[in-house]
């Protein structure tokens, strides 16, 4: 009789146990907020994907400016010592390539046109006592010896006058000008100071009455029809961009327009101070509305590198951090935290919380995540 109790009762609570763990998972699912179990018809919205690497393309963005093209901008000196007597250009004028800019008074010009002067009139000595000592030549006067020493020194005063008028010509005195100072002899110690290139005149360093040596910055003309756009790109991120890569500039000026335009340099040493390297774009301006100096954000499309990404469909946002829904199997999944960076075609690189290999939701998370609110919220 002992014995068949006994009996009776271990089955009994065998059977209470296998009740308890039937339920277990239904209690946990009820107990743990992060955990949802979805009706079928919610389950069929639902679609999983495997975690994984991708090619994933990074834009870099960094603050630059629009620049002058370098190589469209003359800055303009004075040719020679001298006074300043008349300022021709202001700031912001269109002009053509040869336009007068100022006029300067030099005594050194002045000196330079009498040397030419005179290396003009020993030229023209020697070549008249050249041909007079053909003539005596022929009529046996003189020896070839004679003949050859004056037209050695017709050529040394020849190569002279060349070298002078050459000379006028750098200081900015055209063909012409030179062709009538030999004609008449007028010493004139007034040059102008002209423009080497079409363009706008941006900057004036000189006034009327102003001494000036050579060298010094007078004028700069520039051809704003294209501009530069420049940035400085940290040195951990310049393996990222190289030449020919793609550039999205945006202008807070223009109502943050956004302009496209390639990489055309990519500078070859490090800034020391700022540990920083120097980029550049081209920009076309024919239509005039960008102007140097106006502040830029460079948006670069760096190459694409192997990055562990999940879709920004299968990010649900709560409390202000990023969450994805894991896959436990069962029809459950659990909310997880994770870090992400941010949204780029489409996909989201994933900094921590993730490790690869897991089946997430990439369809139907939204609706997921407002059914496990609704159950949370029912349960408290």
């Amino acid at each position: 009789m002992n014995k068949r109790l006994l009996l009776l009762i271990c089955c009994f609570f065998l059977a209470v146990t296998g009740c308890k763990r039937q339920a277990a998972p239904h209690a946990a699912s009820q107990n743990d907020p992060d955990l949802v179990s979805p009706n079928e018809t919610l389950l069929a919205q639902i679609r999983l994907g495997t975690v994984g690497k991708t090619q994933v393309s990074d834009t870099l963005r960094v603050a630059g400016r629009i620049d002058f093209d370098e190589q469209r901008l003359a800055r303009i000196g004075a040719p020679l010592t001298g006074r300043i007597v008349q300022v021709q250009a202001q700031l912001g004028e269109h002009l053509a390539k040869g336009t007068p800019l100022a006029q300067l008074n030099s005594s050194e010009l002045s000196a330079l046109q009498l040397a030419f002067l005179k290396a003009n009139a020993q030229s023209s000595l020697h070549r008249r006592n050249v041909e007079r000592a053909k003539s005596l030549y022929q009529a046996d006067v003189i020896s070839a010896a004679e003949l050859q020493r004056r037209e050695n020194e017709y050529e040394i005063a020849g190569a002279e006058t060349r070298a002078a008028r050459d000379q006028l010509r750098i200081l900015g005195m055209s063909e012409g000008a030179i062709d009538r100072l030999a004609s008449s002899g007028h010493i004139d110690s007034v040059t102008p100071v002209v423009s080497t290139q079409a363009g706008v005149v941006v900057e004036r360093k000189v006034s009327p009455g102003q001494v000036v040596q050579p060298g010094d910055p007078l004028f700069a003309v520039a051809d704003l029809s294209r501009l530069w756009a420049v940035a400085q790109i940290p040195e951990q991120q310049i393996s990222q961009v190289q030449v020919g890569d793609s550039v999205s500039i945006e202008v807070p000026a223009l109502d943050n327009a956004r302009l496209t335009a390639k990489l055309i340099y990519v500078g070859q040493t490090v800034n020391p101070d700022t540990r920083t390297v120097l980029v550049r774009s081209e920009l076309d301006n024919s239509q005039g509305r960008l102007k140097p100096a106006m502040l830029a954000s460079m948006l670069i499309a760096a190459k694409p590198v192997d990055r562990l990404a999940v879709p920004a469909a299968a990010v649900v946002r709560e409390n202000d951090e990023d969450h994805v829904f894991v896959a436990m199997g069962q029809g459950q999944f659990r909310l997880l935290k994770v870090q992400l960076a941010g949204a780029h075609a489409g996909l989201r690189v994933v900094l921590a919380g993730l490790k690869g290999g897991e089946e997430i939701v990439v369809e139907g998370a939204f609706h997921l995540n407002n059914e496990r609110n609704r159950k949370e919220m029912e349960g408290s």
